[in-house]
């Protein structure tokens, strides 16, 4: 459900996830996090959906990373081995649905780590990115968990090491984001990319996101013989069937997730 903290709405097969903390440039605390994965939790539940959308309200800050106040609930649970935004991470690695970052401005510390959960992003060209943490004592810890697979060791030490803040340029040169827009096309460039998703084949999006991950870890023989299978296997589905009958008959094909 949506809360004041977090807001899901369906815009036809997208679910659409906005952290509502304008005030606080959208900064993370305890709800913030249980509002985004309930809103994981809710578009993975439903059929009619095909693509996640994750973005920032207002237009000063995507998110500015975790709300340092005294009552922002930048705590830990020292006797729990994860925390409520390390099972976040996680949950949004094992999402079967594709998922896409509208990054409506600044995007820093634990933003960062929102941002890279993601399978893409679209960023506005004013956006500023960074990972400040060593400027006050601490370090992206978590963060870096996805990063390093994201982009080159060097930057990611740049960005650390250093805590600079980054334009968007930078961040696409470096692989952060796919592609920079004008903050007045910000929503009709995502709702593009997510209608183009919601044309393909569902069943063939959860296999593929599946075995990427899985292959990071691989060689290159193993790679290759994981998916020779996992090719194999998606010529059974339904989806594969009415997609080839689908061409042959050039028609629209008419996916059901099977």
């Amino acid at each position: 459900m949506s809360t004041d903290v977090v807001l899901h709405e369906k815009r036809g097969a997208a679910f659409w996830i906005t952290l509502n903390r304008p005030d606080r440039r959208n900064a993370i605390n305890a709800d913030l996090v249980a509002g985004i994965s309930d809103g994981l939790t809710a578009a993975c539940t439903d059929p009619d959906i095909r693509v996640i959308v994750l973005t920032g309200a207002g237009d000063k800050a995507f998110c500015a990373g975790g709300d340092l106040s005294p009552d922002g609930g930048f705590n830990f649970d020292f006797a729990q081995p994860n925390s409520a935004y390390g099972d976040l991470l996680r949950q949004a690695q094992n999402c079967p649905l594709p998922t896409i970052a509208a990054v409506n401005g600044a995007c820093v510390a634990g933003g960062m780590g929102l941002l890279a959960m993601v399978d893409m992003a679209v960023s506005v060209e004013n956006a500023r990115f960074g990972l400040p943490e060593s400027k006050i004592g601490l370090f992206p810890m978590q963060v870096l968990s996805l990063l390093k697979d994201l982009v080159p060791m060097r930057t990611l030490r740049e960005w650390a090491l250093g805590g600079e803040l980054f334009d968007a340029q930078t961040a696409k040169n470096a692989g952060l984001i796919n592609h920079i827009v004008p903050q007045d096309a910000l929503i009709a460039k995502v709702s593009e990319m997510a209608e183009n998703l919601s044309h393909c084949a569902p069943s063939a999006l959860r296999r593929g996101k599946y075995a990427m991950r899985a292959l990071d870890g691989m060689s290159f023989d193993q790679a290759i013989s994981f998916a020779e299978g996992q090719l194999g296997l998606m010529t059974m589905t339904e989806d594969a069937k009415e997609g080839l009958a689908s061409f042959n008959e050039k028609r629209r094909p008419q996916f059901t997730g099977k």
